[in-house]
C-alpha cells in the first residue's frame, strides 16, 4: 500500500443464500478497519454462480446490512456484469504467455483423475498442455484457458492473523481462468475486481487461505501490488464444533426476528474473534476508535448464546423508549399473522417501556410482556392468572374497583391506595396486588402492576377489573 494512502476494504458475499452470521462477522471487521483508518469500505456481489444466484438472496445480503447498520461506500458492484473485463485480463496473461489454451476433454480429465486415484497421488491437473502447440488439438476444438504460473519455488502468503502461510507451487495446479463457453471462473474474477477496485486488504473467512495462494499467483503474473491478507478463524457452535444449521438460526435476519437488537449484533459480532482487554460491552463508538487487525485471534470463536442474551438485555436497558417501541412495532408487523399496533396501544408502550425493557432479555419478550397494551378489554388468563383469581381474589377487586372509582389516577397514588386497601383487610399487599395484575394482564407477571394502571387509564383497567369481579 503506496505511503499516505487510505486503506480499501471489502465485503464479497456470494448471493446463493442468506447472510449468515459468519459472514456479517466479516463485514464487520472489514467495516470497522474502514471507519477507524479513514478508509473505504465496498460491496461486490460475487454473483458468477448464475445458476445458485438469486435475487432474494442479494436482497437478504443488502437487508441483513443494512439492518446491521453496516453502510457501505459508493455502488453496489455486480461481479457478473465485469466479465468482460475478467475475459480482457485472462486474454493479456495468454497474450504474454502466462496463460495457455488446454484442449483436454470432460472424458480425459476424468481418466486422469482417475488414474491419479488409483496410483494414490494428489488429484490435480497434470499439466498436459502446458508447452504443448495449440495446432494440435482438433479444429474448433473447445478450450479453456488455465494460468501458467511457477511450478518451482514457494507462494508466501503474508497474513496478518496467521501469520506466513507457505505453499508449494508444485502442489499448487494451473487453474483455470476461462471456461469452454468463455465465462471467467470465481478465482479469476475476484484477483482482478480487488485490484481494479483498489482493494488494500482483503480480510475473509480462512476457508479462503488456500484460494489466496492461488489468487497470488495471478497478481503476481499481472504484476499487481499484493493485498494485505487478514484470515479470520470460522466461528463455532456452542458444542464446538463448526457451525452448521443443527445449531439454531445462522441468517442475520434469523437474530433480528429473535430479538436481537443490531447494535447488540454489533457488539457481539465484535467479541467473536476480538478482543479489547477484559471489555465485553464495548458501543460502536468505541469499535471504531480501538479496532485493529492485530487484536484479532487466530483460535475459532464459539458461539454463546446466554452472552448474547445478556448483552442484548443491556443494550434494550439502554436504550430510547420511542426507539424501543418502534423495534416492537417492527418485530409484530413481520410476525405471522403481521399485527399493526394502534396510536393508542404505541402510545401506551412507550409510557409503559421503563417497567418492561428492565425485565426483558429480546424484543419478542418485551412484545410478548407488552401484550396486554395491544387491544383492549377483558383478558384471557393463562392457568396461572385462571389459578390465582380465586373467589376471594375476585372479592377483593370487587373491593378495590369501588377503592379506585374517584382516586386520582397516577401510579404513586394508586399504590398508596392498595397499601391502605391490604392494611385495613390485614393482608399483604402481593395478595391485593396479584390479583390486580392477573385481571390487567391474564399473566402472573408484568412490569410494575401500578405504572401499568396508570399507562392503561382509569376507564380501561377497572373495565378490565370488573370483568373478574
Amino acid at each position: 500500500m503506496p505511503q499516505n494512502s487510505k486503506p480499501v476494504l471489502r465485503f464479497a458475499p456470494s448471493p446463493t443464500g442468506f447472510l449468515h452470521i459468519g459472514g456479517a462477522r466479516t463485514a464487520l471487521f472489514n467495516w470497522l478497519f474502514a471507519r477507524h483508518t479513514g478508509g473505504t469500505f465496498l460491496l461486490r456481489i460475487e454473483d458468477t454462480d448464475r445458476e445458485r444466484s438469486t435475487p432474494e438472496a442479494v436482497a437478504a445480503i443488502l437487508g441483513g446490512l443494512e439492518w446491521l447498520g453496516l453502510n457501505w461506500d459508493g455502488q453496489t458492484i455486480y461481479q457478473f456484469a465485469r466479465a468482460g473485463r475478467h475475459r480482457q485480463v485472462a486474454e493479456q496473461l495468454l497474450a504474454e504467455g502466462r496463460a495457455y489454451r488446454c484442449f483436454a476433454t470432460a472424458q480425459e480429465l476424468d481418466d486422469m483423475r482417475a488414474q491419479q486415484r488409483a496410483a494414490g497421488k494428489p488429484i490435480r491437473y497434470d499439466g498436459r498442455w502446458r508447452d504443448r502447440n495449440p495446432s494440435e488439438a482438433q479444429p474448433g476444438a473447445p478450450f479453456v484457458i488455465r494460468l501458467k504460473p511457477e511450478q518451482s519455488g514457494e507462494t508466501i502468503v503474508h497474513d496478518v492473523v496467521q501469520g506466513d502461510v507457505r505453499f508449494a507451487n508444485e502442489q499448487l495446479d494451473d487453474m483455470v481462468l476461462l471456461r469452454s463457453d468463455g465465462s471467467p471462473t470465481y478465482m479469476l474474477a475476484v484477483v482482478v475486481d480487488d485490484f481494479d477496485m483498489g482493494v488494500t486488504h482483503v480480510i475473509r473467512g480462512d476457508d479462503h487461505l488456500n484460494n489466496a495462494a492461488r489468487q497470488l499467483q495471478i497478481v503476481h503474473a499481472m504484476g499487481w501490488p499484493e493485498p494485505i491478507y487478514g484470515h479470520l478463524p470460522l466461528i463455532h457452535g456452542p458444542d464446538g464444533a463448526k457451525l452448521s444449521k443443527r445449531h439454531g438460526a445462522l441468517s442475520v435476519e434469523a437474530y433480528r426476528d429473535m430479538g436481537y437488537l443490531p447494535e447488540t449484533m454489533r457488539n457481539y459480532l465484535l467479541r467473536l474473534g476480538w478482543s479489547h482487554g477484559d471489555d465485553e460491552i464495548i458501543s460502536t463508538e468505541q469499535a471504531i476508535a480501538w479496532f485493529n487487525l492485530e487484536n484479532i485471534g487466530r483460535s475459532p470463536a464459539r458461539l454463546d448464546f446466554k452472552k448474547l442474551d445478556n448483552l442484548n438485555a443491556h443494550y434494550i436497558r439502554q436504550s430510547d423508549n420511542r426507539v424501543l417501541a418502534d423495534e416492537v412495532a417492527s418485530l409484530l408487523s413481520r410476525a405471522e399473522p403481521p399485527r399493526v399496533l394502534t396510536d393508542k396501544a404505541k402510545a401506551q408502550l412507550i409510557a409503559a417501556m421503563p417497567g418492561l425493557k428492565e425485565r426483558a432479555k429480546t424484543l419478542v419478550e418485551l412484545a410478548h410482556s407488552a401484550e396486554f397494551l395491544f387491544s383492549d378489554g377483558k383478558r384471557e388468563l393463562d392457568a396461572q392468572a385462571e389459578k390465582l383469581l380465586t373467589p376471594e381474589a375476585r372479592g377483593l377487586l370487587s373491593e378495590l374497583v369501588t377503592v379506585f372509582a374517584d382516586t386520582d389516577w397516577q401510579g404513586t397514588v394508586l399504590e398508596e391506595k392498595t397499601r391502605a386497601f391490604a392494611d385495613a383487610k390485614a393482608i399483604k399487599l402481593g395478595q391485593a396486588a396479584q390479583p390486580i395484575r392477573a385481571a390487567l394482564t391474564g399473566k402472573t407477571s408484568s412490569p410494575p402492576v401500578f405504572a401499568m394502571l396508570e399507562v392503561l387509564g382509569r376507564e380501561e383497567s377497572l373495565a378490565r377489573l370488573r370483568a373478574y369481579t
